[in-house]
């Protein structure tokens, strides 16, 4: 299991974001270490690695979305699908891996990243219309979803320098079944699983765990 590629954006103006200061989602593999560590609060803080633009902090960044990882894995069955080649980085991804299952990745697990980083698992990555937008894919949003393999977001436990190559170690699984897909899938196509998110704990985030109780309370 290791990264093959780190990959930061810089923010531009394109056709298919009306955000003043456009976006960071193209990002590209980077030579050399990045720096690492947590960004701070969600809504105010961008991303954490440092040179990554996030201009959308409403919905992007913070310190549960600190990092997001694709399984180069993925990206080939796409590239399989679509008929086109995906580079790393292609799916706004800062960490492109090989040899791990990132969506099957428990909520809370934590990796460590190279001789410094530990990253934890938080959730996976909802698509919206810009990333729809970034592939130029019809119904993308829809086919994203629907294959239900979104990469994971990640919180940063121990800052540090990551670099292409270094290798992956999972260091802590949690005592749940809780993956990344599962997460996904209650919050998107299948909501009947939302009670079985209240399993993870206090890995959980706030938004996931809120709309679990909401369902709980509802419908038993």
């Amino acid at each position: 299991m290791k990264v093959l590629s780190v990959n930061v954006g810089r923010a531009q103006s394109v056709p298919y974001t009306d955000h003043p200061d456009g976006t960071g989602i193209d990002k590209r593999p980077v030579d050399g270490p990045v720096r690492v560590s947590a960004p701070g609060l969600k809504g105010f803080a961008g991303s954490g690695l440092a040179g990554d633009s996030i201009c959308s902090k409403e919905h992007h960044g913070g310190d549960e979305q600190a990092v997001y990882a694709v399984a180069r894995e993925d990206l080939d069955d796409w590239e399989r699908e679509l008929g086109r080649p995906l580079r790393d980085g292609m799916f706004g991804e800062n960490l492109t891996t090989r040899g791990l299952d990132v969506s099957g990745a428990l909520i809370g697990e934590r990796w460590r990243v190279g001789a410094e980083v530990v990253l934890e698992v938080t959730s996976g990555r909802v698509p919206c219309a810009t990333f729809q937008g970034h592939m130029g894919e019809k119904r993308w949003v829809k086919r994203f979803t629907e294959r239900g393999a979104p990469g994971a977001y990640l919180r940063v436990i121990e800052p540090g320098a990551i670099r292409a190559g270094d290798p992956v170690e999972i260091v802590h699984r949690p005592d749940h079944e809780v993956t990344v897909a599962l997460y996904f899938r209650a919050l998107t196509t299948e909501r009947t699983l939302l009670p079985r998110l209240l399993t993870a704990g206090a890995a959980l985030n706030s938004v996931a765990a809120v709309r679990a109780h909401e369902y709980v309370k509802k419908y038993g």
